[in-house]
């Protein structure tokens, strides 16, 4: 009990002492202040009790640069030099894909020798970090004038317009998805306890291909699809589902539908259906998925659906249903209100691909 008290009072004075240390005055003011009073260095040494040379240092400074601060040190001289470095930015921004490692290489057979890190802080400086390339369709010129001329056709519809567009498309949802990242707390030699680890199928363990429509409103139907679709599979969903969610999501009498240009939706016969039920198509540029904003509500059902981690393909396709019906209208909305937002980005990109 006397120790515990006795370390209490030594860490209270050592506290103390820290403080008092830290609000002293430094004696460099006081150096100068005595220096120009007239005293002398060996005078200024023994009053303030600070060693002769320090005194000297402190005053020559003084009436160097007018200050007592220490000057600034510019510190090792870097391994690049400047004109070493726009050859590597120049380099990247040339071919983005090349590696950190091929530009050591490249600077080692110019006779300069530096590390990989070096590299990297040096494309850092420029504001160039590695990132992972997304994933987008080839376009050729006559898809990026085509995606032109729609952001054109269509940029200076209001948001009333976009809000009565029934969106469409198919998607497929493996039960064991590839891109199923999970992150575990273990320690060390735990990592194959089952408990740690992502259980994976051969062949993804089977998939689900699925067919929905969404509008402003929320989600429409979602259907399932059993064997390969074709123009007449095409046809019987569009019966059984089309005018149902249009009723559902309460669509004016101006609704369009959307709907991309796969072969199986231009085929003959929907074309003909579409024609007979007087229903007013979209105009739609190939090889534009980023203008769909359903793609984004399938990355959304695709996330809860796996995050309850279903066992096989019945449950797959209830969870499927459950979650479609769960996504709240606010979400769909705000996928829609921001579509001139992607128009925009069309023509700003000149047709390229877009961040959506």
């Amino acid at each position: 009990m006397y120790f515990k008290a006795y370390l209490q009072t030594q860490c209270l004075f050592a506290c103390h002492h820290r403080k008092m240390k830290r609000n002293r005055p430094r004696p460099q003011k006081k150096i100068v202040d005595l220096h120009k009073s007239g005293s002398s260095l060996g005078a200024i040494s023994k009053r303030l009790k600070v060693p002769r040379s320090s005194v000297q240092t402190i005053v020559r400074r003084y009436k160097h640069h007018g200050t007592t601060q220490p000057s600034y040190r510019s510190g090792r001289r870097r391994a690049l030099s400047p004109r070493d470095e726009r050859t590597l930015v120049r380099k990247v921004q040339i071919n983005p894909r090349t590696t950190a490692k091929d530009l050591v290489k490249m600077l080692e057979e110019t006779g300069t020798k530096v590390s990989i890190s070096t590299v990297k802080q040096v494309l850092y400086r420029h504001n160039l970090k590695g990132r992972s390339a997304r994933k987008k369709p080839v376009l050729q010129n006559r898809h990026k004038n085509s995606r032109l001329r729609f952001a054109t056709a269509h940029g200076d519809k209001d948001r009333t317009f976009w809000r009565n567009v029934l969106w469409s498309d198919e998607t497929k949802i493996e039960l064991f998805g590839h891109n199923d990242h999970r992150y575990v707390w273990r320690k060390k030699g735990e990592a194959c306890k089952p408990k740690n680890t992502n259980p994976t199928v051969k062949h993804g363990g089977g998939s689900l291909m699925l067919w929905g429509c969404f509008a402003a409103g929320g989600t429409g139907s979602l259907h399932k699809i059993d064997g390969i679709i074709r123009g007449e599979t095409y046809v019987a969903i569009l019966k059984q589902h089309l005018k149902t969610s249009v009723r559902k999501l309460k669509l004016g009498r101006k609704w369009v539908f959307q709907m991309d240009n796969d072969p199986k939706h231009t085929s003959k016969v929907v074309v003909k259906w579409l024609k007979d039920n007087k229903v007013k198509v979209l105009e739609w540029p190939s090889q534009s998925p980023d203008l769909n904003p359903i793609k984004n509500l399938w990355a959304e059902l695709k996330k809860r659906v796996q995050a309850r981690r279903p066992t096989n393909l019945t449950q797959l396709h209830q969870l499927c249903q459950e979650e479609w019906a769960k996504i709240h209208p606010t979400y769909c909305g705000k996928l829609v209100e921001g579509y001139p937002k992607r128009l925009s980005q069309v023509k700003q990109f000149k047709g390229n691909a877009t961040k959506y």
